[in-house]
């Protein structure tokens, strides 16, 4: 196995006088064995970068090395990596065996080494007894798993995963993501794995790469996303559903106009809403928002950390339920006040009917700040 290293990589597209940048110096380091995600929205660039590190797109600018060989003019074949696509690429005509036996044979690798390779992944993907079906005789999970298979007989440096899971229903995507983090642990391998799903970046990755219109976003453990999102990009794509964005101002005040008590003695408080929110801030906070008095801020906090409230108290903004999704082991309440609107997840209880009146909590403890022009994060988690 091997690292990858990606310095400043770029993808530019030419066509005559006009250029569009799809990735913009991506920098990167995955280390030997290591499972890194790339994620984001269509079109942000994940997918191109993949291919960059495969061979099959040229690079336009910086270094890309797989272990400590610059390969950004080597030949795809000639890479040591293997790549597991979305939609399989099976030879229609061949079985199983056959399929993952391919790549062998063109090397002219002896028979018996074949064999003892191909029944290796095969047991290592329990697919012993689809060896010799063709892929019109297996479901998308079986394809799957031979593509997989495909990839591993070939002992490679690196394994490449193009969104491997989109074609598989719900069910089969949860069972094929435990294989695949099974199979990395069993092969202690190099995997860069693309999708546009959240839960499956998560649930994979040791570290995940979240990209945006070609800009790397965040570069971080899947908790470490989770709880200190370095942008609103990133608050809202990890996590589901979207952590809450209420844009307000950061104000000083006597707490005459704070329903909630949240705002006296000269001290900062968070108002949304023409003053139906008013929120405390921390004092733990003054270093990060120094000097943003009266300034434009976004206050973020996720539908879980939210809390139904009994009583009035700091921090508790009495609101109007909309809508309440009951899911089973849990609930979704939408709410809203003016025009601020929230949403908040909740063990299943009795539901509010739509229209009635709620009051929920909002920790202090769990209150992420951004700048409202740049929106980067100024405050997370900061606790006080």
């Amino acid at each position: 196995m091997a690292s990858v290293t990606l310095q400043g990589v770029r993808k530019i597209y030419r066509d005559g006088s006009r250029e569009q940048v799809a990735v913009h110096g991506v920098d990167l380091e995955v280390a030997d064995g290591e499972f890194v995600v790339l994620v984001g929205p269509s079109g942000c660039g994940k997918s191109t970068t993949l291919r960059m590190i495969a061979g099959l797109e040229s690079i336009s600018g910086g270094q890309l090395l797989i272990g400590d060989r610059v390969v950004n003019h080597v030949p795809a074949k000639e890479r040591d990596i293997a790549m597991v696509f979305q939609n399989y690429a099976l030879y229609p005509h061949m079985t199983a065996y056959d399929n993952m036996a391919f790549a062998l044979t063109l090397r002219g690798m002896p028979k018996p080494e074949i064999e003892t390779r191909v029944s290796e992944a095969a047991t290592i993907l329990g697919i012993e007894d689809l060896l010799q079906r063709k892929p019109r005789h297996m479901s998308g999970g079986q394809r799957q798993r031979v593509a997989v298979g495909r990839a591993i007989v070939r002992h490679p440096q690196v394994f490449l995963f193009d969104e491997p899971l989109s074609n598989l229903d719900a069910k089969l995507r949860v069972q094929m993501r435990r294989e695949i983090s099974r199979l990395h642990r069993q092969l202690g391998a190099t995997m860069i794995y693309v999708t546009h799903d959240q839960v499956e970046a998560m649930t994979l990755g040791d570290r995940i790469v979240v990209l945006n219109a070609g800009h790397v976003q965040q570069i971080d453990a899947p908790m470490m996303l989770y709880a200190n999102p370095r942008n609103t990009f990133v608050a809202t794509f990890i996590g589901s559903p979207p952590m809450n964005l209420v844009s307000g101002i950061l104000a000083r005040g006597s707490g005459d106009t704070a329903p909630t008590g949240g705002a006296d003695g000269g001290k900062l408080h968070f108002r949304a809403g023409d003053g139906v929110m008013q929120l405390p801030i921390p004092s733990s906070w003054a270093p990060a928002l120094a000097g943003r008095a009266e300034r434009a801020v976004v206050l973020g906090i996720r539908p879980e950390e939210l809390e139904l409230a009994e009583t009035a108290e700091a921090g508790v903004v009495s609101m109007r339920v909309d809508l309440v999704e009951p899911l089973g082991n849990e609930m979704l309440v939408y709410a809203s006040a003016g025009a601020v609107e929230v949403t908040a997840r909740s063990l299943p209880r009795r539901m509010p009917p739509q229209g009635a009146p709620i009051t929920l909590r909002f920790p202090p403890e769990r209150l992420h700040m951004f700048d409202a022009e740049t929106t980067d994060s100024l405050a997370s988690r900061s606790g006080g």
